[in-house]
């Protein structure tokens, strides 16, 4: 079945802790940080401090995405805190292959992340050294954004690219998923939904949960 990762970035964050152990009792299987600088993207989040003090809550597995320039520069930092799974953006480190061994050199699980109008052939290269592949569905930088359809032919054939390899590589989908849409990403061979909005803004964690798997 397929894995979801609900997205604290739309969690109610003046009670952060109780966000997450209802979703973690609700079913989610990962937790998504979203981890923004201001800088390769218009907001800012979330660092290390935060992982490290809500690690503290629940043994989910961390999946933290960094949306910041220089990640090489804090995947330290981000795998004392707890983080499980790090993914950067293929547009934004100098040496992607460089950032790629260092986060497996701390432990960590690696992830590479393109965003919608970047095309799949630029991770062509790589897919054989990460553990998962994100493709993201929005432009990232904020919540709530619409679904863009666009994107169903590269998760196709992000799919097709990893199918190839000799490893366990996971498919992760993120940005405006929902129980309309679940589908037919799935279809097309994710194997992670990235869930934020559908989730926290539902009156229901365990039913929206319920719907995403069962899409």
């Amino acid at each position: 079945m397929v894995i979801v990762a609900s997205s604290i970035l739309s969690a109610d964050f003046s009670k952060l802790g109780e966000e997450i152990k209802a979703i973690e009792h609700a079913g989610a299987d990962w937790i998504h940080i979203d981890v923004m600088d201001g800088h390769f993207v218009p907001n800012i989040t979330i660092g290390p401090v935060l992982v490290k003090s809500i690690r503290k809550i629940t043994s989910l597995f961390f999946d933290c995405h960094l949306m910041i320039e220089k990640p090489e520069d804090y995947v330290e930092q981000f795998a004392k805190a707890g983080a499980d799974l790090i993914t950067i953006h293929a547009e934004s480190s100098l040496n992607v292959k460089s950032t790629i061994k260092k986060i497996k050199d701390v432990g960590c699980k690696v992830g590479i992340s393109i965003n919608p109008e970047t095309p799949i052939d630029l991770i062509k290269d790589v897919i054989e050294e990460v553990d998962l592949v994100l493709v993201m569905s929005v432009h990232p930088g904020f919540s709530g954004q619409s679904f863009i359809k666009d994107v169903i032919p590269k998760i196709k054939k992000a799919k097709e690219l990893i199918n190839k390899t000799k490893r366990k590589v996971y498919l992760q989908v993120d940005g405006g998923i929902n129980k309309e849409n679940a589908g037919i990403i799935k279809e097309n061979g994710a194997d992670v939904l990235v869930a934020a909005s559908f989730i926290f803004k539902s009156d229901n964690y365990k039913d929206a949960i319920k719907q995403l798997k069962e899409s």
